[in-house]
């Protein structure tokens, strides 16, 4: 009876060791989750910000590639209607390319609608300059910009950043 008491005596020994190693086990295995999912938040938070941020700064392109906002960040219109022209044109192809690294950020559909902003501005101003005489100054080209950014539904620069917003939302979401 003393050997099968003292055996016993090991066992339960034994299966508390083996208890405390398994808690061991299982508390480190935790920590290295917690840990991991800690991370892993941190990395969703710095992609959040980073999309934010590069909504931001394309919204910041949409307002400035506005055909009445270029035109009224225009300094001198005592140039040629040429010159102008040429001006508004690198204007936005310099803004869009400064910007450029921001479609990594953005959905493809935002992205594209951005582009069609700068594709279709340059091709309104090269439509509006090309009506013009050759002698043409600046004001009468930014007359014209200004008439047909007048008419409605004529900026696309409001349809992009309501997609801006749309996406904005849907990040923080």
């Amino acid at each position: 009876m003393t050997l099968l008491e003292f055996k016993f005596q090991y066992v339960e020994v034994a299966v508390m060791f083996i208890y405390f190693v398994v808690i061991g086990i299982l508390l480190f295995e935790f920590r290295n989750m917690k840990e991991l999912i800690k991370e892993r938040l941190d990395i969703n938070n710095e992609g959040l910000k980073l999309k934010l941020q590069a909504l931001e700064r394309l919204t910041v392109f949409s307002e400035r590639a506005g055909l009445k906002n270029m035109i009224g960040r225009i300094e001198s219109m005592q140039t040629s209607a040429a010159s102008l022209h040429v001006s508004l044109v690198n204007m936005l192809k310099s803004e869009y390319e400064y910007n450029l690294s921001q479609q990594i950020y953005v959905s493809p559909e935002v992205w594209n609608a951005v582009t069609r902003l700068k594709d279709q501005n340059i091709y309104i101003i090269n439509q509006l300059a090309s009506t013009l005489p050759h002698e043409a100054i600046a004001m009468d080209l930014g007359k014209r910009v200004l008439d047909y950014s007048m008419a409605n539904n004529a900026e696309l620069n409001v349809i992009v950043l309501d997609a801006l917003q749309y996406e904005a939302k849907k990040v923080l979401a």
